[in-house]
């Protein structure tokens, strides 16, 4: 199976929000509405994965934050990113229930990280529920205790992968 990667596009919205419903709870599940402002406001850290009829399996998408973890306000509104440097966060990686064991997730992740290795990132940070803690750190991610997260209304923890002693050698 073929799979590529490229930046979103508003005629994706449906099948975003199909997969974001798949893999979240109602509760922890972006909105349409601020879905469609990450498409417009941080596209640049936006990655779909695609099928070879261009149709959306899988995405990973999050701003670039100065902190070193996410704080709940980035799931309600979006700025737009700084060119360089800060860290890289996480608000959602989902896949399509079919492509669940085609490694979607983990190519998201290794593309994320190309580009923010290329962008001088410090790192990558993201909140998960404690069942995805070894998922995390099977790809470089170390754990880093509770958040302080209220998301959703259940015990977040924070992930993070360092890029800053990493060179930028493609």
């Amino acid at each position: 199976m073929n799979v590529f990667f490229r930046p979103p596009k508003e005629d994706d919205i449906d099948q975003i929000m199909q997969i974001e419903n798949a893999g979240f709870t109602a509760d922890e599940a972006a909105s349409r509405l601020a879905m469609m402002d990450r498409i417009h406001t941080i596209n640049d850290c936006f990655i779909v994965a695609v099928n070879e009829k261009d149709c959306p399996i899988g995405y990973v998408v999050g701003p670039i934050i100065s902190k070193r973890y996410l704080s709940d306000d980035l799931f309600e509104s979006t700025c737009p990113n700084q060119l360089f440097g800060g860290y890289q966060s996480i608000l959602s990686l989902a896949v399509a229930p079919d492509y669940k064991n085609c490694q979607i997730g983990s190519k998201l992740l290794s593309a994320l990280e190309q580009q923010c290795r290329l962008q001088n990132r410090k790192g990558i940070t993201l909140t998960c529920l404690e069942s995805l803690i070894p998922y995390y750190e099977k790809h470089g991610y170390q754990l880093e205790g509770l958040s302080e997260s209220q998301h959703a209304g259940v015990a977040w923890y924070n992930m993070v992968l360092e890029l800053d002693d990493t060179p930028n050698v493609f």
